[in-house]
């Protein structure tokens, strides 16, 4: 597993308040997403010829 980016806790709790409940592999998938999209992110911002990520690249 890699290292995880997203906050179970918070996932969770952001899940509580739409009453809803979390899987325990919930968050890897998550996560996975979120570097998917980070280095999508990143592959735009160097196309650009630059190395900060902005939100545009997202």
């Amino acid at each position: 597993m890699s290292e995880l980016l997203v906050v179970a806790s918070k996932v969770r709790a952001y899940l509580k308040e739409k009453d809803a409940k979390m899987s325990g592999d919930l968050p890897e998938a998550i996560n996975k997403k979120v570097m998917a999209v980070l280095d999508e992110a990143v592959m735009r911002s160097k196309g650009n010829k630059r190395t900060t990520v902005k939100p545009q690249d997202v």
